[in-house]
């Protein structure tokens, strides 16, 4: 049983805060913010939590954990407080503005012994963990290469690039398919509406395993898309997060290459099998999420999207940044 506080009830707030009341293990639910309408709001939509306009008096209610909703540029300053006042934390995507920050937290939050978990949503989505388990368990064979597209029109951010605001998902996602985070990143992309913010961006990442990926992120485009295409040497599948009902489809495909033994013998053979929808539990992925913090809160056991695993991103992050502004250039990950 929990005590929670989300800090910020602006775009992302109301569905955290929604999603602890409904979990009968947080027993109390705060909820700060310094804007007095969103407070109102907040007290109007979610009877029952109590509401401030003061971080020091949140942090001395009593609480056991603080959710930190609000924009990157405070995520640090706030967390690192709520570590030192000796509460758990909870750090929406991405965990901090620079790896130094990131790194920063995760080692305040060892030597407090207190859980760092970040807002990593799409790990806990059903459709996304099957993918997981899929490839975990050698059905697609060893992975070639990902392709993803995450692309809509807006929310254009003042003070984050692209980069920063959408591929957290998607980096989140790969490093938790692969259990392994990129050698090297490289990105190219450009700001059209702000200048000096980048809203379209195109990443590329080499793997240790060799796997390569490419993430297309865009606050520029007709329409919404949210596609992941994987592929395997022993089948593929595609991942489509704006379907209803069949969001991923394996497909018993491939090429089988025959080393030739003369000179003039060639041989590809490729196969063409069953397409397969699989069934996948419909659970929010964000009350996976927010039940998650409550037992690590609860029980001392470590969370599925810890404070390392949103390092990992972080550094990721930097790196294509990094390369984005230098035109492209590859930089290398320790």
């Amino acid at each position: 049983m929990a005590k929670i506080g989300v800090v910020g009830a602006g775009y992302w707030g109301p569905n955290l805060i929604r999603n602890f009341q409904a979990h009968k293990s947080c027993t109390e639910l705060w909820v700060c913010d310094k804007d007095a309408g969103r407070l109102g709001r907040a007290r109007e939509r979610f009877p029952g939590v109590k509401t401030t306009d003061s971080y020091d008096e949140l942090l001395k209610s009593g609480v056991d954990g603080v959710v930190v909703a609000t924009n990157v540029g405070t995520h640090y300053a706030l967390a690192s407080k709520a570590l030192e006042a000796g509460k758990h934390v909870f750090v929406e995507k991405p965990l901090a503005a620079s790896v130094e920050q990131a790194r920063g937290l995760v080692e305040q939050a060892e030597r407090a012994k207190k859980t760092l978990m970040v807002g990593h949503t799409f790990e806990y989505s059903p459709p996304v963990s099957k993918i997981r388990d899929l490839i975990h368990s050698g059905e697609l064979g060893r992975i070639f290469f990902i392709s993803s597209m995450r692309v809509n029109l807006g929310l254009h951010q003042k003070d984050v690039s692209v980069i920063w605001d959408l591929a957290p998902h998607d980096f989140s996602i790969l490093f938790s398919w692969l259990g392994e985070r990129p050698t090297s990143v490289t990105a190219t992309g450009k700001g059209f509406v702000q200048k000096g913010i980048a809203d379209v961006a195109f990443i590329s990442m080499v793997f240790p395993s060799d796997c390569i990926a490419h993430v297309e992120v865009s606050w520029l485009a007709p329409s919404k898309l949210r596609r992941t295409a994987v592929v395997g040497d022993k089948k593929m599948l595609v991942y489509d997060d704006m379907e209803a009902i069949e969001k991923v489809k394996i497909y018993d495909r491939g090429v089988d290459f025959k080393d030739p033994e003369t000179f003039g013998e060639f041989q590809l053979s490729y196969r063409t099998g069953d397409i397969l929808s699989p069934k996948i539990d419909g659970a929010e992925p964000l009350g996976l999420e927010t039940l998650d913090f409550i037992k690590a809160v609860d029980e001392g056991r470590k969370p599925r999207a810890d404070g390392r695993a949103g390092l990992k991103v972080v550094e990721a992050l930097a790196a294509a940044q990094k390369s984005l502004e230098q035109g492209g250039a590859p930089v290398r990950l320790d």
